[in-house]
């Protein structure tokens, strides 16, 4: 598998921004930024597929939450199975979450139990909403965050 899912884009990156910045970890075979199909503007997504496993390895590792014209991106790996995506296997739900604790904050903390799928701060115009969801490869990872990390201190807050 050598295809990543990107996220969070901001509305004006383009192709050619996303090889960019992408082609300095190995070589690209294709970069999509979807785009609405009337209108033409993005819908705020991309995918981006190496020709190397390896190079897929060390995007997610080294680029996930690096900025693109001054939004972090979220970088995961691209799930074609629609029905894996939905199942909620493996989804942790955090809340009472400290306000400096980010998207990559809390990647950062949640990381260290094992291989995240996805993470994401649920936030409104106004700011964040004080919650998050950390999606984790295996149910087992999940269970385990839940058990470490739950009733936790986090910048002074309890989870």
């Amino acid at each position: 598998m050598a295809s990543l899912y990107e996220k969070d884009l901001h509305p004006d990156v383009t192709e050619d921004m996303l090889f960019e910045k992408f082609s300095t970890a190995g070589p690209v075979l294709s970069i999509r930024v979807c785009r609405d199909m009337i209108t033409r503007r993005s819908l705020g997504y991309a995918y981006v597929n190496f020709q190397q496993p390896a190079d897929t390895e060390r995007t997610l590792d080294t680029m996930n939450f690096d900025t693109i014209k001054g939004r972090p991106i979220r970088i995961k790996w691209s799930q074609r199975d629609p029905s894996l995506r939905k199942s909620g296997v493996g989804n942790v739900f955090i809340k009472n979450r400290d306000k400096n604790i980010d998207n990559k904050a809390l990647y950062d903390t949640f990381s260290a139990f094992g291989n995240i799928l996805s993470c994401k701060i649920v936030c409104v115009k106004n700011g964040s909403r004080g919650y998050g969801f950390v999606h984790f490869e295996t149910e087992e990872t999940a269970r385990n965050a839940i058990e470490k990390v739950n009733g936790m201190l986090l910048n002074g807050k309890k989870v």
